[in-house]
């Protein structure tokens, strides 16, 4: 007994030690991390004003951009003397100042419109935001909302829904005008019936005059949807074109003289985001992330100067955040699709036997298959995206194919298949 009772108060010991251990390992730890925020604070920072290095900075000046402003606010000034403008489709790729253009003009417009006689009121609403336009309920539910009617969640009939936004509407007795960023993610999701009904409105109301002002990443978008939205969509239409290297210099030139302390960025740094933004469709946004996220880099490295080296580490970085986020926002069985191919780990794999392995992922993850066609579709979104490359290839008399590949790092690669595996449970 005597033998047992020591191998116990052993254990006891040991016991208690790691847990001295352990708590002296915890208060080394939080020492360590209060040093190092305590210096964080003593460290004088390289930005001046981080804010404008984001993208939801709205300058007072927007740079190149002028004739598009001029443009957009000569096809919304009728609504200051209570008349209906023109619907308008606003489009140009990713990064060229088709919502910051769209938003200066509208507050520009509330602006003004408070000393006018007539009444004006904007809705803007981001079409790709989750539980906000995702379906035709939530969608009219939005609108609603924003002129005042109350609507619950869930409960109530479409029909009864837009009856409620369509009463809304009419006792505003003045100008509407409701901006769709993001349309082609509202088609996508929710078909265009909807919209035709928006674009035909001003028929039904009374004292109400409404105006839709939408704006897309796709150049390609106005050929998809019917030909009765287009022509009631698009009475005028603004191109916003890429910005070409000269002019992002300039925008990061301005950000800079704002953002950051006199003298932190390095030669070669405004120049070296310029182009590597302008090589990707003339990004504005990506041109001043890389900017911002370079910055970041070099202050954690506790450095006062950020240097071209920075913008390299920022590129990487930011792309593979790019990536994963792009994935992460597809529809479900763009997600499936891709995870079928990562893990398929054959070089290139051709659209059919894409097709067999998907529909066994598809059941794993409890959902039904969509066709083959329908899925070929969404293989070409993935190929424009960037996140695949899907090469057509003829096969003669039997028709034509894809070539599947995925073409990113390794790394990034491992990554989306871990998280599409724990979103699935795959």
């Amino acid at each position: 007994m005597q033998g047992w009772w020591s191998i116990t108060t052993l254990f006891q010991v040991e016991k208690v030690l790691r847990l001295v251990i352990l708590i002296y390992s915890i208060r080394g730890t939080m020492s360590s991390l209060q040093d190092k925020f305590t210096k964080y604070l003593e460290n004088e920072s390289i930005f001046q004003n981080k804010d404008i290095l984001s993208n939801t900075y709205h300058p007072d000046d927007i740079l190149h951009r002028e004739e598009q402003i001029d443009e957009l606010a000569s096809i919304l000034a009728p609504c200051l003397k209570g008349n209906d403008p023109s619907n308008v489709f606003v489009y140009g790729t990713v990064g060229t100042g088709k919502t910051l253009v769209t938003k200066h003009v509208c507050d520009e417009l509330l602006n003004v419109a408070e000393t006018s006689p007539s009444s004006l009121d904007i809705i803007y609403i981001n079409c790709k935001m989750k539980k906000v336009a995702d379906t035709e309920y939530r969608l009219s539910a939005k609108l609603a909302r924003e002129l005042g009617a109350e609507v619950p969640a869930t409960g109530l009939p479409t029909d009864a829904v837009y009856d409620r936004f369509f009463e809304a509407m009419e006792e505003k007795e003045g100008v509407v005008i409701i901006v769709l960023d993001e349309i082609d993610a509202l088609v996508r999701k929710i078909g265009d019936d909807f919209l035709y009904n928006l674009t035909r409105i001003n028929d039904n109301l009374e004292s109400t005059k409404v105006s839709l002002v939408g704006i897309s990443n796709d150049l390609n978008f106005v050929d998809y949807i019917d030909a009765r939205v287009k022509s009631s969509l698009s009475e005028e239409e603004i191109i916003f074109p890429p910005y070409d290297g000269m002019e992002l210099k300039k925008i990061l030139k301005q950000r800079c003289e704002e953002g950051f302390n006199d003298d932190v960025i390095g030669s070669g740094v405004i120049s070296k985001c310029a182009a590597l933004a302008a090589s990707e469709h003339g990004d504005a946004r990506r041109a001043i992330d890389l900017l911002r996220v370079a910055g970041e880099l070099a202050e954690r490295d506790e450095k006062n100067k950020v240097t071209t080296e920075y913008v390299d580490q920022a590129q990487n970085k930011i792309e593979k955040d790019r990536v994963v986020e792009a994935v992460r926002n597809q529809p479900k069985h763009s997600q499936i699709i891709l995870y079928t191919i990562i893990n398929m780990d054959e070089g290139e794999v051709h659209t059919g036997d894409v097709y067999k392995e998907y529909q066994d992922q598809a059941r794993k993850a409890g959902t039904d298959p969509l066709t083959q066609r329908r899925i070929s579709d969404l293989i070409a979104e993935l190929d424009m995206l960037g996140v695949i490359n899907a090469r057509v290839v003829s096969k003669g008399r039997y028709g034509r194919t894809r070539k599947i590949s995925v073409d990113l790092d390794s790394h990034i690669t491992k990554k989306l298949s871990n998280m599409l595996e724990d979103k699935f449970y795959l």
